[in-house]
């Protein structure tokens, strides 16, 4: 009996996981921490911590473009893309 409580629980959590989203997406930074994108490298990018600024060499992603999870619509567009020191797309 014991066996069937566990294993219904357990399906019951995965269930609950999984319609909420949470498995099978990573994130792209930690909690706590926001990505920031490298100036001049299409795919460079570091995780900063929340309050401070990017390292020399990094930019903050525009407002309502920054990827939170890896293969988002925001991942994906910027994988291709390269930024200068303010942070504006260029040619290359």
């Amino acid at each position: 009996m014991r066996r069937k409580t566990a294993s219904l629980a357990a399906a019951a959590l995965t269930a609950a996981l999984l319609s909420g989203g949470c498995l099978g997406r990573d994130k792209i930074c930690r909690n706590g921490e926001y990505p920031a994108k490298a100036v001049g490298n299409p795919t460079g990018r570091v995780c900063v911590r929340d309050g401070q600024d990017p390292p020399a060499g990094y930019v903050r992603y525009p407002a309502g473009k920054v990827p939170e999870h890896v293969d988002d619509e925001w991942d994906v567009y910027w994988r291709d893309k390269t930024v200068d020191e303010s942070g504006s797309i260029v040619p290359g």
